[in-house]
């Protein structure tokens, strides 16, 4: 079954094992080797694989496009989790990434946004996830 990544699968992804602003550190000038944002991308949309990935191969995690996630937004609990899944049910579904027309500031790995799920936009897309089981 293929699905969209919770929020939380998101950012795991997205960080492949990093603790810094961003997968590749926190230098905000190297983001055009690994995304297209407002710096370099001619506000458009590009084809994937373009960029260099992170640590665990994946493209465009910054910028490009940004990426639908399952949960619906909501605040992050004070508890300690482990993969966690947001509220069952709201108005706005969490967004991650940044796009094509995002500064530097944007895309980073724990910035979070919403929209209404209603929406359409040039500067949204998704990824999938595959459950083996």
């Amino acid at each position: 079954m293929v699905r969209l990544p919770t929020e939380a699968q998101w950012e795991y992804a997205c960080r492949a094992g990093s603790i810094t602003r961003f997968f590749f550190g926190e230098d905000e000038a190297e983001l055009g080797d690994y995304a297209w944002y407002s710096g370099n991308s001619g506000q458009k949309t590009h084809p994937v694989c373009q960029r260099k990935p992170n640590a665990w191969g994946l493209h465009d995690m910054y910028g490009n496009v940004w990426e639908w996630c399952a949960d619906w937004s909501g605040k992050y609990t004070e508890d300690d989790q482990m993969d966690p899944k947001g509220p069952s049910e709201g108005q706005d579904r969490v967004l991650r990434g940044g796009s094509w027309s995002s500064s530097p500031r944007i895309c980073r790995s724990a910035l979070r946004n919403r929209i209404d799920p209603v929406n359409r936009s040039i500067n949204l897309g998704f990824r999938v996830v595959m459950d083996l089981k």
